[in-house]
């Protein structure tokens, strides 16, 4: 019986292969230019045979539980089944009370937690019972997610909470994230693959990587044919109370990967690659939506000078962050009452209406947020920005990390004001998905899992004491459309920045989590709101000689947007 079963799989595996080969190439000469394409996104092969045996000797030193597991395998049953490997259902069955889902994960699931010591000591009649801390070496689990794309967790470390660390410097818990994918998606990375060995790590994680990028210091490695990738928010500089080093960060790290150890998952059929397309869009057109083309960021207003980013993918169907139409995608530092990324303003404005240029732009702007410039068409991108930022996807290596956009309206206080009111714009969830926020927060991350999708979703610039109040923290399922909060001003403080929301999207690579450039998905996700097509528009060039390239200080990495304290 199971040759004939293999020999029918492996012939629907060659049909279903055959299939995509030739959707692929029928998409590929048919999709006209302007055309926006939906990512390609490769799938991964799991050694669920490697999985059982690492489990067999995690628990085998613990001879009171060798009656608890059965790791004979069915064989009459397709390997797809998980009841050809009892062993892991068993495990799931101990883990599940635990960690929510996680007999969903179609890879296994490496955690901080070691069940073997847990079903030890929940075997004796001892009480009371340790804190779950005590079987994770310390972590303490923040958020838990798993289904059909892998899983993600987040787990924290208080300080003091470890035994035999050196003393951090650092004052705050370290937040660690961890994921293992079925999913990696296929984005040209000129920084992908990078990174360097840990000799510390090399007999366990033979191909570990060690990488700093894009505000995270991060471990990447393969185990059983699935990436898995562990990250730490941090800054590549001196070690500070209230802004965690890298350094410190990196030793917290390796403790983390230390105590990894299975903790459940389950094998599922097989899949296909995904392969790139056309993204549908709609018939009719707008009668007034237009964008200027992606990539094409105002002149100079680059990192040094650079362009941006033209990429003409659509990452995910989304339903648009800002709850209603319109909404205007631009520059909240290169428009009007913007601060020129503190590159210097000519002349310096002081009173609503004053009129300036940014030093590295002669494009004239007026000191005013509510200028109609701002609130209208059309569009423009501006990821790739200059920022401090460390961005892959930008020419510069660094940059904005996603797109600005302006609600409706701006209401002013007064006649003379010169600022917009925050908080009268509502944000929903762009997918059904689970969040990843802790308390103060200024970031709001929504995780989408899916058989298709492993994707990331950050929200910017709401106010965090807000946030707090409506539960918008870690481990918390919204579904599409549901309020999540408001337009508002808030970068490290009220009125830190102008009244906008700040929305990126990260795509898991074998790198961990890369921000893209979100702008097309977007301008798609705006289309479906309206009900009509929008019209690309090419920019008029600004009249006059431009300014020289700016030379842009360097600055030592700085953590992803708004995250710092």
């Amino acid at each position: 019986m199971r040759p004939a079963v293999r020999g029918s799989m492996s012939l629907r595996f060659a049909r279903r292969a055959a299939a995509a080969w030739l959707l692929l190439a029928i998409t590929a000469c048919g999709a006209a230019a302007g055309d926006f394409r939906t990512p390609g996104i490769s799938i991964v092969r799991v050694e669920w045979r490697t999985v059982l045996d690492q489990l067999k000797s995690e628990i085998e030193d613990r001879p009171a539980l060798a009656g608890r597991f059965t790791f004979n395998a069915l064989r009459h049953l397709p390997w797809s089944d998980p009841r050809t490997m009892p062993a892991l259902m068993q495990l799931n069955a101990v883990t599940l009370p635990l960690f929510t889902r996680i007999n969903q994960s179609p890879v296994p699931v490496l955690l901080p937690f070691d069940a073997g010591m847990y079903l030890a000591e929940r075997m004796t009649s001892a009480s009371p019972r340790p804190p779950l801390a005590h079987f994770q070496d310390g972590f303490q689990e923040r958020m838990f997610d798993a289904g059909p794309a892998g899983y993600d967790a987040k787990f924290a470390l208080p300080p003091g909470a470890a035994d035999g660390m050196p003393q951090l410097t650092y004052k705050k818990p370290v937040e660690i994230q961890i994921t293992g994918s079925i999913l990696t998606y296929d984005i040209d990375d000129p920084s992908g693959g990078k990174g360097e060995s840990v000799s510390a790590l090399a007999a366990q994680f033979p191909d570990l990587r060690r990488i700093i990028r894009e505000g995270y210091v991060r471990y990447a490695f393969t185990r059983f044919g699935v990436p898995y990738v562990v990250s730490i928010h941090c800054l590549d500089s001196a070690p500070r109370a209230n802004r965690l080093a890298c350094r410190e960060a990196s030793a917290v790290a390796e403790r983390f990967l230390k105590a990894l150890h299975i903790a459940g998952g389950r094998p599922s059929q097989s899949r296909m690659a995904i392969a790139p397309g056309v993204m549908p869009r709609p018939a009719a057109s707008s009668s007034d939506f237009t964008y200027r083309p992606p990539g094409e960021i105002i002149a100079n207003s680059g990192y040094r000078g650079d362009s941006g980013r033209a990429d003409t993918t659509v990452y995910s169907q989304i339903r648009f962050p800002i709850e209603r139409a319109p909404a205007y995608a631009n520059s909240q530092s290169f428009l009007n009452w913007g601060d020129c990324f503190h590159r210097g303003r000519v002349p310096p404005p002081s009173d609503k209406g004053d009129r300036y240029h940014c030093k590295s732009s002669n494009k004239p702007l007026v000191f005013d947020e509510s200028a109609a410039e701002n609130y209208s068409y059309p569009w423009q991108d501006n990821f790739c920005e200059a920022r401090d930022f460390n961005v892959g996807q930008c020419p510069a290596g660094s940059g904005h990390q996603g797109q600005d956009l302006r609600p409706a309206t701006c209401t002013l206080r007064n006649k003379g004001a010169d600022r917009c009111i925050p908080n009268r714009h509502v944000v929903v969830a762009v997918r059904n998905g689970v969040i990843i926020r802790s308390l103060r927060q200024q970031g709001v991350t929504l995780l989408v899992n899916t058989r298709d999708e492993h994707v990331r979703f950050r929200y910017m610039h709401m106010n965090p004491a807000r946030l707090d109040k409506d539960g918008i923290l870690d481990d918390r399922r919204v579904s599409e459309g549901e309020k999540i909060g408001l337009v508002s001003n808030y970068m490290d403080h009220l009125g830190g920045t102008t009244t906008h929301l700040h929305f990126d999207v990260q795509v898991f690579t074998r790198d961990g989590w890369i921000w893209v450039n979100p702008y097309v998905t977007l301008i798609s996700a705006y289309e479906r709101l309206i009900g009509g097509r929008g019209r690309e528009i090419t920019t008029e060039a600004e009249a006059g000689p431009q300014p020289a390239k700016p030379q842009d200080p360097v600055h030592p990495e700085k953590p992803a947007e708004g995250e710092g304290d």
